[in-house]
């Protein structure tokens, strides 16, 4: 079996684009039993909001933050995370090979990730999430409002069990979810509230070609621009052609973001076209025409 891996927003569902006046602190955990070459055994990766501000994994045993974060001077004493990852490593890869035991299966390829953190509106807890996912299928999850461990896998009645043997275990959970990490979110957003609350206007680029059956196909794309949340729509004549990304948005490898529409027109439709972008980064909204100039 192919290894299964879920992005951060796999694992927390539909996407949810952050609210103003709300951060979160989530680390984003995946092990696999046997890892092809180019893959690691283990990995974590720690996001404030949307951006990644630490990795780890299993070949540096380092937690080494990324940029902006790692010219930030006292945000974290990384020879200390590092240690409490490589802890984390080891209990996350004993509990994958208890998952494959029990299905008896201790050669195969199989994945298990994990997310787990807390999000804080306007300097108050709103939210935790704790849960878990074995090749790609909800495994076990943690309700701090009972609290305990939510079996949603045969296997995971064992890792239950195993998680709740002490009584002190899950409310060691549950006062992480509500009080650790809050206290710890608060803490970084002391050195990166400035960045995370920034506006990077998009990018703004339309390209041109020939489709099959002689169509000409229009694309406005919009690029580097955060936060996420943009609208894109193309008018003709003042008609409104489409209202939303039809693709979506992702991450640009940089921090920020980029999108695109498209629009077909037959050739013989020569009305101009105009690209409408409505973003936070933007003090009103920007309207850029198709240029027979700039043709690709």
């Amino acid at each position: 079996m192919v290894p299964v891996l879920l992005s951060l927003p796999l694992l927390l569902g539909p996407a949810v684009l952050q609210e103003t006046g709300s951060y979160s602190l989530i680390f984003l955990y995946t092990g696999l039993s046997r890892p092809s070459k180019g893959l690691l055994r283990f990995q974590a990766t720690a996001f404030l909001n949307d951006q990644a501000f630490f990795h780890y994994n299993s070949n540096s045993g380092k937690a080494e933050p990324v940029e902006p974060w790692s010219h930030v001077e006292g945000m974290e004493d990384w020879e200390k995370e590092s240690q409490l990852q490589r802890a984390r490593e080891e209990i996350f890869l004993v509990t994958l090979k208890d998952i494959m035991d029990y299905y008896e299966d201790s050669t195969g390829s199989h994945t298990f990730q994990g997310m787990f953190g807390c999000e804080i509106t306007n300097n108050r807890s709103s939210g935790a999430v704790w849960r878990y996912a074995y090749d790609g299928e909800d495994f076990i999850e943690f309700n701090k409002e009972i609290p305990a461990w939510i079996p949603l896998d045969p296997a995971a009645a064992n890792t239950k069990l195993k998680w709740e043997a002490e009584k002190v275990y899950v409310q060691r959970a549950k006062a992480y979810l509500e009080e650790e990490c809050p206290t710890m979110l608060k803490k970084y957003l002391t050195y990166s509230r400035s960045h995370l609350d920034r506006t990077d206007p998009p990018t703004v680029k339309i390209t041109s070609r020939v489709a099959p059956g002689r169509n000409r196909i229009f694309r406005c794309l919009a690029y580097d621009f955060y936060p996420q949340r943009i609208s894109l729509h193309w008018n003709q004549a003042s008609k409104k052609l489409a209202s939303e990304p039809e693709r979506g948005v992702f991450p640009n490898g940089n921090g920020t973001y980029l999108s695109w529409m498209e629009v077909e027109v037959p050739p013989q439709n020569r009305d101009p076209f105009v690209c409408h972008i409505e973003h936070k980064g933007l003090s009103q909204s920007l309207s850029v025409q198709w240029d027979e100039k700039s043709k690709v």
